[in-house]
């Protein structure tokens, strides 16, 4: 029903907007880890937690050099079962991470926490990497690490992205009980949880969409602004009302939340008798939108 027209493009806006979600996604990550995870020893799941806690027990070999190893197995994993477009841009995510997380060590060494509020650095610890990891799932992509095990169960289960993260990420957390005290592995499993929720809200939110009903009696002008500069299709289908039993046309069509405020002021200017319903969806499945495979 919906999507966006057949016609060919040099330029690609799609590809690059998924390219600065991919790298803001790994860069909100990547400071999250370095500034507030590293430095409380909060193990939080993933493979830098599994790495901390490794650390403990095999002081010959550095954390970066773990945290190297874990992701490269897993990211084999994601490749084989996941697809060959995720593995590459998963790998990019990884390599990037590291990147910002090896500059940042050099510019801004850290040797102790930043404040002396375990609670306050926990948020940051685990807000940052939690919108980072849902821009990331948003493009297909990952961090890599637990995340790729998160996906795995998305794929293959009915468990959600956040659940999967718990399952994936609670036994690390509850390592750093017995390795760094009860109250930094109390403070871990908060983090954990408050992760998994924060990922599926920041989740449902980019993917959210506006669905719009509108019934009006000059439904050509209302199309051609939504094909040539919204760039989607509606359908549009006859309607007589039930008080007057007057013809109207529905047209229906779903577009961004940024595009809804042009539509809707449109539609109004177009023909101020027309009446709107909108409702939000996160789940569009369609051409222009989600794949049916997916």
């Amino acid at each position: 029903m919906n999507g966006i027209p057949q016609n060919r493009r040099v330029f690609n806006p799609t590809w690059v907007q998924q390219m600065l979600l991919l790298n803001l996604g790994t860069f909100l990550t990547a400071l999250g880890i370095y500034f507030f995870k590293f430095p409380n020893h909060f193990t939080t799941g993933g493979v830098s937690g599994i790495s901390i806690l490794l650390d403990h027990w095999m002081p010959g070999i550095s954390t970066a050099t773990l945290n190297l190893i874990l992701n490269i197995v897993l990211l084999a994993v994601g490749v084989v079962f996941l697809g060959r477009s995720f593995g590459v841009r998963t790998a990019y995510a990884t390599v990037l991470s590291s990147v910002i997380t090896w500059l940042l060590e050099r510019i801004c060494p850290m040797s102790a926490p930043m404040t002396n509020q375990p609670l306050l650095e926990l948020l940051f610890a685990v807000g940052l990497p939690a919108v980072g990891s849902a821009i990331l799932f948003n493009v297909d992509a990952s961090s890599g690490g637990t995340d790729i095990i998160a996906m795995l169960l998305k794929k293959y289960t009915r468990v959600n992205i956040g659940t999967g993260l718990a399952l994936a990420d609670i036994l690390v957390a509850v390592g750093a009980c017995f390795v760094f005290g009860m109250e930094t592995g109390l403070f871990s499993l908060f983090g954990l949880f408050t992760k998994s929720v924060l990922v599926d809200v920041v989740m449902d939110n980019l993917r959210t969409y506006k669905v719009f009903q509108i019934v009006t009696d000059q439904p050509e002008p209302i199309c051609d602004f939504i094909m040539n500069k919204l760039n989607h299709s509606a359908t549009v289908t006859d309607a007589i009302g039930s008080f007057s039993h007057t013809k109207h046309r529905v047209v229906m069509t779903v577009v961004s939340r940024s595009q809804a405020l042009k539509l809707q002021a449109f539609v109004r200017q177009t023909d101020p008798h027309s009446f709107i319903t909108i409702t939000s969806s996160s789940e569009i499945i369609g051409k222009g939108f989600r794949g049916m495979s997916e």
